[in-house]
């Protein structure tokens, strides 16, 4: 579908228009090639969309909810039907897995369309009984009623990630767009071109001009132009918790709205009484689930000492027996990072774990691999938290194992990180599993399992995030409270 001849515009108020500033070579992560050429957003393409979606809010804030609806349940069937043609799109710019990129990268999408289409039906209002005042020097007394709405909060700037481009855009402008909302969409500068293909489904099924925008850029003074922007109400950000902090500052002066998921350094408890099994095969999800470019990841394993060596020995066995490969080859288990540049990151996160006294029980620095941008599944044992591959978020098939004695201890270490997303517990004494949750600083926690819960809040603690989304919190998150009250 994308090829280095294929034209891609950006979407302002209803027009598609080239990049102001021209356009950047997108590459593909397996074999360093181009696989297009994107639009450069200039500063007057940014302020272009952010008005447009502010001319488009009264009207579009006024529609029902069931014509909102629609609009996003033809979206989902609409992208259904265009699967086909963006998977190999979606593979070629992130570097995916064919089974990644099959199962993830769209139908997770797709699934967020028709959660949010039935959403944009829920009533968040709350009616209030009637209250009696009494007289003031303000009033007469009266019995006064009252309601409490839920409004849009306006413009939203939805900057999405390169781990998951199409899927994180639309978790962010579905929830948006279905309360009333306008968007702005800018994705990652790595893999924007299936979002692009998303704003022309989303232009296709009818959403009116203005409502969508999008704009691309390999710089960062696009992001910055766009989360400064005086038409802008709120910042939906997924990404590192370094950039997250630098748009709640360029939001502060208009007070804008944030919505935060970031960064993540997924404790994972293993009990002297753990199954195993279990424990290895979700940790192990580290290396084989896009090559450990996931926030919430249990990158971080915090082992009883009784269970040390055979967690070590397993998870070795586990992560030698991986493949690394072509991702367009069905048999590849881990696939190449984002970049040249993360995968330079990644490099020296491994390093630096060695010279600090780490060891590296499985090395994945060199895969062998002709080109491409490939890091092999690596495990550091011997780790402590004081470590820098223990305390920085390292974004790639990166394992530490930190041990501990006590319960007490273990908790501790869990809770000794400036992250807060995603932790884990494995026991096999549930009850005491789940009272270990409870005990982690993490805005979720799962016990047993690497599987999630898409009605549940997610978000985190500490420089893991602001806010939370997923199920009805999404919806939540782009309204504002809004009081109507009257005399009865």
């Amino acid at each position: 579908m994308a090829t280095k001849n294929a034209e891609y515009r950006q979407l302002i108020g209803g027009e598609w228009v080239s990049g102001g500033d021209g356009t950047y070579d997108i590459i593909n992560p397996a074999n360093e090639k181009v696989v297009a050429q994107a639009p450069e957003a200039s500063a007057g393409d940014v302020a272009a969309a952010a008005a447009a979606a502010a001319e488009a809010f009264p009207a579009w804030s006024r529609t029902t909810p069931q014509e909102r609806a629609e609009l996003l349940a033809a979206a989902g069937r609409e992208l259904a039907k265009r699967t086909p043609d963006l998977i190999p799109l979606v593979i070629s710019e992130t570097g995916a897995t064919s089974s990644v990129g099959s199962l993830m990268q769209i139908p997770v999408a797709i699934s967020r369309f028709e959660r949010y289409a039935r959403g944009a039906m829920e009533d968040l209002s709350r009616p209030l009984p009637p209250q009696p005042i009494g007289s003031t020097p303000l009033a007469a007394g009266a019995l006064m009623g009252g309601l409490a709405r839920k409004v849009p909060v306006g413009v939203v700037a939805c900057i999405a990630p390169y781990n998951f481009p199409t899927t994180s855009m639309v978790g962010k402008i579905a929830p948006a767009l279905a309360v009333g909302c306008t968007v702005v969409m800018k994705p990652a500068p790595q893999d924007p071109l299936c979002v692009i293909e998303l704003a022309k489904i989303l232009e296709d099924v009818g959403f009116p001009k203005g409502v969508v925008n999008i704009v691309t850029g390999g710089q960062a003074s696009v992001g910055a132009n766009l989360v400064s922007d005086p038409n802008v109400d709120m910042v939906s950000f997924t990404g590192s918790s370094a950039v997250g902090s630098m748009i709640v500052a360029a939001g502060a002066p208009t007070m804008k709205r944030q919505l935060h998921e970031l960064g993540g350094k997924g404790a994972c408890i293993v009990a002297e009484d753990a199954d195993i099994d279990k424990a290895v095969a979700g940790i192990a999800s580290v290396w084989a689930f896009h090559s450990g470019q996931i926030c919430t990841a249990p990158t971080r394993v915090i082992v009883h000492r009784s269970r040390y060596d055979e967690l070590v020995t397993r998870l070795a066995g586990a992560a030698r027996a991986l493949k690394v490969g072509d991702p367009l080859d069905a048999s590849t288990q881990v696939g190449p990072v984002i970049s040249a540049l993360q995968k330079s990151r990644i490099l020296g996160h491994i390093e630096n774990g060695v010279a600090e006294g780490a060891e590296l029980v499985v090395d994945g620095r060199d895969t062998g691999m002709d080109s491409g941008f490939y890091v092999g599944p690596t495990l550091l044992a011997g780790c402590n938290n004081t470590m820098s591959p223990v305390r920085e978020e390292i974004f790639g098939p990166v394992v530490v194992v930190v041990p501990f004695d006590t319960e007490e201890e273990g908790i501790a270490i869990a809770n000794d990180s400036d992250y807060g997303l995603f932790s884990y517990v494995f026991s096999q004494d549930t009850p005491r599993a789940f009272e270990i949750a409870k005990q982690i600083r993490s805005g979720r926690v799962g016990i047993n399992s690497v599987q999630t819960h898409h009605e549940t809040p997610f978000g985190g603690f500490k420089l893991s995030g602001i806010g939370r989304d997923g199920g009805s919190w999404g919806l939540d998150a782009y309204t504002e409270w809004q009081s109507i009250i009257w005399p009865s």
